[in-house]
């Protein structure tokens, strides 16, 4: 929750100072607006305003008889809204109000009628909360015109409100009367569909079908149960004749038709004498003697018409040979097998009348399993019948009823009060105007300070530029008067010069700016002490030279041998800052390897400073050189710090070529100066290029237009960052600084 709390604060404090830094054009904003709205306010000559009301209600003769409700009700088509608000709408509508322009004959200064919108800004219509009321007033400075538009404007609507029920009521009657025959030919179509239904199922009437359905159904069951009986007598009956019989019943059946059939007697007689003749034939003769042969074909012929007459007989088609039946039996015998006959004949009619009961029984069962689909269906076919008439029934009904609607002419509104000439004018509308134009003027105050804002792409604050760079922020150097020196004293340059710590810029708060900015150099690497560090920035003209000077300055005047190098051989300045020559230096130490002692001069104790020299065609290849390296690693063992001055990250690579050779760039960022697309570039060419950034010094940073500016300097702060001594030592190098610097001027 804090940490929500805190952003939110931040917020708060970043529009703030957008508002602090806009604030003139924000101001002027406001100023012109409120100014505006006064004069036009003072401007405005009396108007008197007429007030009438009217009532909105339903059409009461619609409800007396019951006819047609729904036209004459007034109702909100969703929940959150009021029918009054639907009315108040109607009652400015162009229709009514054109209406009530033509019958007051408005006319502007051409003669032409006045335009609907002129008429529309000064008619005021509202419901009254929780009536159904609706108040509809009128501004003109002629006060029996007021009064008259506001009368004409109800007896418009009023008129309006009739012809719009009857119109209505006359249009849902044309629309009814072309749905009729629809509805008719529906009902028509539904009571076919029902009748060929019935036909085709052979329905009458489903109910009583089903209730004799189950009555049959169980009939049939007890009837075949009862044949079943019998069957199983005549089965068992038919079981035991034939064991007495010595015959199947089909044989036994077969038998007793052979036996009373002529040409199977007569053939069998005529086989035995065949027989007997054979066998006489044979006691006389031997076996293959011609009347032996002879006897025996003819046997074997009369066998075989034997065999067809029995086939013919029994229509066995052969599965019974003649040797199989007993061709003649006995009188007892013959009794038992016409028994056996009719035993069986009664046992397969009971078959039969079984096979037809259970046939039927199925028929029966079918149908009654099939009734709940017919009753489902008739039902379904009943229901659009009944849907159908409803229907038919009830555009007959509502055709009638609106009839009578369309003949009515009572409106769904009442006149409460007519709107009278006003005595006096209204009330000064004024102080309305002000407050508008106030209102207006703080929005498009604000408007004009964020646009600006934001159209100013550049770094405008300590926390952007924080959160653009995202290195850690060393110190926080904050503006004091001038940002520079004035140049102009110094012939042949055009530059502003940086400024000295205690001559140009006082040392509270600036100085002691810059020792907490030292402080947090040295613990920064808390296992080994800096030996040289690369002071550049994004762009030009953010201080990256006067920092330079000032922390060189700062650090010399604690006791440590610091020399500061003008590495920037393209522009250079310190030799002007510190009232140096440039006849000789970094690029004639590497070029002409002129005597480094010749090139270093001592501008305070401690404190040396080598000078740009010769301005190179190519500074790179000289930065970049195997001397450059060597020169460096004899800074460093002569003094405890070296500083170079280089130029700005973006459009160079001097800065990038010298970091590899020191222990890290020390990056300058001015707001107002630098935009975000170069602070973004130098932060991506930094990165890409592996470069050791040891973090940001934000220079000229104005403490009154940042949040929480005690955060970034407090003389509390100083405290922690030095001792009393050391700062003893600081204004004691500040102040030979200042007269030797004097001396070299002077000369």
């Amino acid at each position: 929750m804090e940490t929500i709390s805190n952003i939110e604060e931040i917020d708060i404090q970043k529009y703030l100072q957008v508002i602090k830094r806009r604030w003139l054009p924000a101001l002027g904003a406001i100023a012109l607006t409120v100014t505006g709205a006064s004069l036009y306010a003072f401007s405005l000559e009396p108007t008197y305003r007429a007030e009438g009301s009217v009532m909105i209600k339903s059409n009461r003769t619609s409800s007396l008889t019951g006819l047609s409700e729904e036209l004459g009700r007034l109702e909100a088509l969703t929940q959150n809204h009021n029918p009054l608000d639907t009315q108040a709408r109607i009652v400015t509508s162009n229709p009514v109000l054109q209406e009530t322009i033509r019958a007051l004959d408005f006319r502007d200064k051409e003669g032409k009628l006045v335009p609907i919108n002129a008429l529309a800004a000064e008619l005021n219509v509202e419901g009254v909360k929780g009536s159904d009321v609706l108040l509809i007033s009128y501004s003109n400075p002629d006060p029996e015109k007021a009064a008259k538009v506001v009368n004409t404007v109800i007896d418009k609507y009023i008129e309006q409100n009739v012809a719009a029920n009857q119109t209505e009521a006359k249009t849902a009657r044309k629309f009814l009367s072309k749905e009729l025959p629809k509805a008719r030919k529906l009902v028509r179509e539904a009571e076919l569909e029902l009748r060929r239904f019935k036909e085709k199922n052979r329905i009458i009437a489903l109910e009583e079908e089903a209730q004799a359905a189950v009555g049959t159904i169980t009939k049939l069951e007890e009837q075949i149960s009862q044949v079943q009986a019998q069957l199983a007598h005549f089965t068992a009956r038919l079981a035991v004749l034939s064991d007495r019989a010595k015959v199947e019943p089909q044989q036994a059946v077969i038998s007793a038709d052979l036996s009373q059939t002529a040409g199977v007697q007569k053939i069998l007689a005529q086989i035995q004498e065949a027989e007997s003749q054979l066998a006489l034939e044979q006691t006389r003769f031997k076996a293959g003697h011609p009347g032996v042969v002879a006897q025996q074909k003819r046997l074997e012929a009369l066998k075989n018409i034997l065999q067809q007459r029995t086939a013919e007989v029994a229509g066995t088609d052969g599965q019974f040979q003649a040797g199989d039946l007993d061709l003649q039996i006995g009188e007892i015998r013959q009794g038992l097998i016409a028994e056996i006959t009719r035993v069986e004949a009664e046992r397969f009619g009971l078959e039969q009348q079984i096979i037809k009961l259970r046939n039927k029984l199925y028929t029966y069962k079918r149908r009654a399993n099939y009734l709940p689909q017919l009753e489902q269906n008739q039902r379904e076919l009943e229901r659009k019948v009944k849907a159908a008439q409803s229907t038919y029934e009830t555009l007959l009904t509502k055709i009638q009823e609106i009839k009578v609607s369309e003949n009515q002419r009572i409106p769904n509104a009442r006149i409460i009060s007519a709107a009278l000439i006003p005595d006096a004018p209204q009330g000064p509308r004024k102080v309305p105007f002000i407050i508008g134009g106030t209102a207006a003027g703080i929005l498009l105050g604000l408007i004009a300070a964020f646009g600006l804002d934001l159209i100013d792409r550049s770094v405008k604050t300590v926390r952007e530029a924080k959160e653009v760079l995202k290195y850690t922020v060393l110190g926080v150097i904050p503006a004091s008067g001038k940002n520079h020196k004035n140049s102009s004293s110094i012939a042949g340059v055009n530059r502003s010069i940086p400024r000295i710590i205690g001559k140009d810029i006082p040392q509270f708060p600036v100085g002691n700016a810059y020792q907490i900015l030292q402080a947090n150099l040295k613990f920064l690497c808390s296992d080994s002490q800096l030996k040289s560090i690369v002071v550049t920035s994004s762009v030009s003209r953010e201080g990256k030279s006067e920092v330079a000077a000032n922390l060189a300055l700062t650090i010399s005047s604690l006791g440590r041998r610091v020399l500061l190098v003008d590495a920037d051989m393209r522009h250079p300045i310190q030799h002007h800052t510190w009232g140096l020559t440039n006849a000789i230096g970094l690029s004639n130490v590497i070029v002409d390897h002129v005597d480094i002692n010749a090139a270093v001069t001592e501008v305070t104790s401690n404190l040396d400073v080598l000078s740009s020299g010769v301005l190179p065609p190519n500074p790179i290849a000289l930065l970049d050189s195997q001397r450059m390296a060597t020169l460096l690693s004899n800074f460093t063992q002569k003094y405890d710090l070296v500083i170079f001055d280089t130029p700005a990250v973006v459009g160079t690579a001097d800065a990038a070529i010298l970091s590899d050779l020191t222990d890290g760039i020390l990056l300058v960022v001015r707001p107002g100066v630098v935009d975000l697309d170069s602070a973004n570039a130098a932060k991506d060419y930094l990165t890409q290029s592996n470069q050791k950034v040891l973090g940001i010094v934000i220079n000229g940073v104005n403490l009154k237009s940042e949040p929480n500016s005690n955060l970034y300097y407090t003389k509390e702060a100083i405290d922690s960052a030095t001792t009393l001594n050391e700062a003893s030592l600081i204004k004691q190098t500040i102040f030979k600084v200042i007269h030797k610097n004097e001396d070299i001027n002077s000369k």
